[in-house]
């Protein structure tokens, strides 16, 4: 990747970021009444519903203290940060110490999922913030919930199952949530130990969930990780792994360039390009079978936001890691798709949902599961990727 080109991708990264996806998030969506953020929201940013999922009050609060950490003190940032954190420190968990995941816009409780990623999600808000305030007692809460959430990882009983125990089941969902979670903790509260958990994580992933033999990441598998021969165990999430792959990256560079893990992460990226992306059409199919069967799924075609957020951002970490061309041109591959299709030009930030032919679904911009999240936290990343490489490339 030429220099010319990274100076360009920085700009539109950073300059993105700043001027044009938080301004369309903030301050429009602070709630001053009740706390928290109101991101439930239509195209040009009008309100659509004034219910709060916690994943998205956890990962707002998350970035704004991220920004403050990482970018700039800018005091704006951190009190908006402390707004999303007076929310869910008031409403955010039941008696038995578990997370809600959607409530009203005053707090009152309407659901609560069996897993744990709610949990997760909590601990690096109250983590960030920790860094941010020096406050001990966020960084004690942060560390709760996560251990919380190991808990449930390693024993599932501890939540009654939605199904029987005739065909049980394990997840990709679970150690790379322990693994990313475990990569805040550890930065953000400057506690090596949580290496461990991301070492145990990785050794899953590679045991369980990687089959060289077929070139393929599996979605879901059995407890003894073979492939299980159903619709739901032979359905394949090629953005979910390529998010996996720079996981394992950004911990291979955060070791001094790990080559084993480069190796891994590159062959997870590798192998779920080659299936998931689609080349009549461009852009990454949500949903694919391990056998190229029907899947069930009906929206399988669709094209989501955030798999493209994450390839983006693995295709530059595997570039920045190996030199490979291969991976600067799959970058700028989908880096043009994406900013092709869910970029509004009109109104700013991503549309989240296109058909597969890259027509815009349904022009929202947040809902339970979109929000100021995966697309900022791409720009963010890769920025600051960038602006390395640059450094260094300029002596």
């Amino acid at each position: 990747m030429q220099l010319e080109r990274q100076e360009h991708l920085l700009a539109v990264y950073r300059n993105g970021l700043l001027n044009d996806t938080l301004p369309f998030w903030f301050p429009r969506c602070v709630d001053e009444d009740h706390g928290g953020f109101l991101l439930a929201r239509d195209r040009d940013g009008s309100l659509l519903d004034d219910d709060k999922g916690m994943w998205q009050q956890c990962r707002a609060t998350w970035l704004l203290a991220t920004l403050y950490n990482t970018v700039e003190p800018n005091s704006t940032w951190l009190d908006w940060a402390e707004c999303g954190l007076r929310f869910i420190d008031r409403h955010g968990r039941d008696s038995d110490g578990r997370m809600w995941f959607h409530l009203t816009r005053d707090g009152q409780p309407l659901r609560k999922r069996r897993y744990v990623f709610t949990e997760c999600f909590g601990a690096i808000a109250y983590a960030s913030l920790a860094k941010a305030t020096g406050n001990g007692e966020l960084s004690d809460i942060g560390q709760d919930l996560f251990s919380l959430a190991k808990r449930h990882f390693s024993d599932p009983s501890l939540v009654e199952s939605k199904f029987t125990d005739t065909r049980p089941m394990k997840s990709i969902g679970g150690p790379m949530i322990q693994m990313v979670t475990a990569q805040e903790l550890r930065l953000n509260l400057g506690d090596k130990s949580f290496t461990a958990d991301i070492n145990a994580a990785i050794e899953e992933i590679r045991r369980d969930f990687m089959k060289p033999e077929i070139e393929c990441v599996m979605e879901t598998v059995a407890e003894d990780g073979s492939i299980v021969d159903h619709f739901e165990g032979r359905m394949l999430n090629p953005g979910h792994a390529i998010e996996c792959a720079w996981f394992i990256l950004w911990e291979a560079r955060l070791r001094g360039n790990d080559q084993g893990l480069i190796q891994t992460g590159c062959q997870i990226l590798d192998w779920m390009w080659s299936r998931g992306w689609d080349n009549k059409y461009g852009g990454l199919f949500y949903f694919r079978d391990v056998n190229d069967k029907p899947v069930q799924e009906y929206w399988h075609d669709m094209k989501f936001w955030w798999p493209h957020n994450e390839a983006i951002i693995a295709c530059l970490l595997a570039w920045l890691l190996t030199g490979e061309k291969k991976y600067a041109d799959w970058h700028r591959q989908v880096h043009d798709w994406s900013y092709g299709h869910f970029a509004d030009s009109d109104y700013g930030e991503w549309f989240g949902y296109l058909h597969r032919d890259g027509r815009v679904s349904v022009p929202l911009k947040g809902n339970l599961w979109k929000g100021p999240f995966h697309f900022p936290r791409m720009q963010l990343v890769c920025w600051k990727l960038l602006d390395e490489s640059i450094q260094k490339a300029r002596g």
